[in-house]
């Protein structure tokens, strides 16, 4: 077995669950001075003081990280990977228009193996040299998304899509939910692959379909992902159609509980709101996505009030261009502030928190990731702030949330093993792969442009 790797940056913050009282959230989550990471194996053994992680590993392997923090892995709470091969194709449209005019038509034709893999693949590797070591995806085709996140070394938790219409993956709801059961069936022994249950919106998804989909999350103990409340549009055509708000109809159908990740979640009523917090559920908050598809801005400040989990998504390169957690962290908290009208909602604390623990729990993960501490796995993020335009550094965890880029993310490791360097992916066969995905972008590009154009 390999020697403990003792991992000694100038600041480590190691995140913590919410104190009772959130205004002591920033004291509770300060940075700490002249401390160590352990890692054994694929594990967090212990966080000491500096001095006495030598003493009680003499034998380790030292990575010293002058002028570096180190924090939880990144967690994307929203993401739809494949996609990355059409960024840019959809820009300033509303979602409806965006939906209909460009995408659907588009997957309609794309849509299938090859596709899934590279711009998963792409994908992965962005989110990956930009810190984040556990990605929430929603797409069809997800065996090749798990393919192309095993190249990469990512932490990856899949949808088991579910949605009306057929596809070149499935052919009708129950399709959906066979295939993608029988897919977690086969990858049950893989210890970084996850899997959530995943209709794409109520308004794509039959009430019988979201009845089984609440009774399968029960028994099996599945989170459900489901995009909801995105738009106005949205919240009034199913008022028309079912006399009801989309999450009255969801809780009617057995799917609001504890177990659901309500992603967008931008047009609540107090009592939309209520019904989330009562229900212990969480919210993928999508700011980017949601601010350049003109949805709106969600009541993030309320929903910290209530207890509400709030953790953070990119969404799809189609929709945001741009898979970076760290600018989505950083737009999360200004908004959050501008939208409330108080500068002291979402500090610097609680938004790494969103974007670490508290992603953890909505996934049921929070037992094994999120945050550092012994036993947890070790997936590890360390950003270099000894960078000019980051001097003086006089609170870390304020860096992080408002200063830092994803530029600044120099190493990352995923279950003890590091996967980033020095900004540069570790594995030989993951650069290859990756040069050589890159280089069928060509052939995808093409074919865009083909059938936007009408030629095929």
């Amino acid at each position: 077995m390999p020697n403990p790797l003792l991992i000694a940056p100038q600041w480590i913050v190691p995140v913590g669950p919410a104190p009772a009282d959130s205004r002591n959230s920033e004291r509770a989550h300060r940075a700490l001075c002249d401390h160590a990471v352990v890692i054994e194996a694929d594990r967090i053994a212990a966080l000491l003081p500096l001095a006495e992680a030598r003493r009680r590993y003499p034998h380790a392997d030292t990575l010293a990280l002058p002028g570096h923090l180190l924090a939880p892995g990144f967690v994307n709470l929203h993401s739809h990977a494949a996609m990355a091969l059409l960024r840019g194709v959809g820009d300033d449209l509303p979602l409806g228009r965006w939906l209909h005019e460009r995408i659907w038509p588009l997957e309609s034709r794309l849509i299938g193996s090859q596709f899934v893999h590279d711009g998963a693949l792409l994908a992965f590797h962005e989110m990956l040299l930009g810190g984040v070591t556990c990605v929430n995806d929603m797409y069809f085709f997800p065996e090749e998304a798990i393919a192309a996140a095993a190249t990469l070394g990512l932490r990856s938790v899949h949808g088991i899509i579910v949605i009306d219409f057929p596809s070149a993956w499935a052919s009708d709801a129950a399709d959906y939910l066979r295939r993608g059961l029988e897919l977690r069936d086969r990858m049950r022994d893989e210890p970084l692959v996850g899997f959530c249950l995943a209709p794409h919106a109520p308004y794509t998804v039959s009430d019988e379909a979201l009845r089984r989909i609440a009774t399968l999350s029960r028994e099996l103990g599945l989170p459900i992902h489901t995009h909801v409340h995105e738009t106005r549009e949205e919240v009034e055509t199913s008022v028309a159609r079912h006399g009801m708000r989309p999450l009255e109809r969801l809780a009617d159908l057995g799917v609001v509980g504890p177990e659901l990740i309500a992603v967008h979640a931008v047009h609540l009523s107090e009592s939309d709101l209520r019904l989330l917090a009562d229900a212990g559920a969480a919210v993928a908050h999508c700011p980017h996505s949601n601010l350049k598809l003109a949805s709106g801005i969600a009541p993030t400040a309320r929903m910290q009030e209530l207890g509400i989990a709030v953790g953070i998504g990119t969404d799809g390169s189609a929709s945001n261009n741009r898979l970076d957690l760290l600018g989505e962290a950083r737009t999360a908290a200004l908004l959050a502030k501008g939208h409330s009208g108080s500068a002291e909602t979402w500090p610097a604390a609680h938004t790494l928190r969103a974007m670490t623990l508290d992603a953890a729990r909505a996934l049921g993960m929070d037992d094994r990731i999120g945050s550092i501490e012994a036993g947890k796995q070790a997936d590890l993020v360390a950003l270099d702030l000894s960078a000019a335009e980051l001097a003086p550094v006089f609170d870390p965890v304020s860096h992080l949330v408002y200063s830092c880029g994803r530029e600044h993310v120099q190493h990352v490791w995923v279950a003890g093993r590091h996967v980033v360097s020095k900004r540069q992916i570790t594995d030989d066969a993951a650069r290859l792969r990756i040069r050589e995905v890159v280089g069928r972008t060509a052939v995808w590009h093409n074919r865009v442009g083909e059938i936007l154009s009408g030629q095929v």
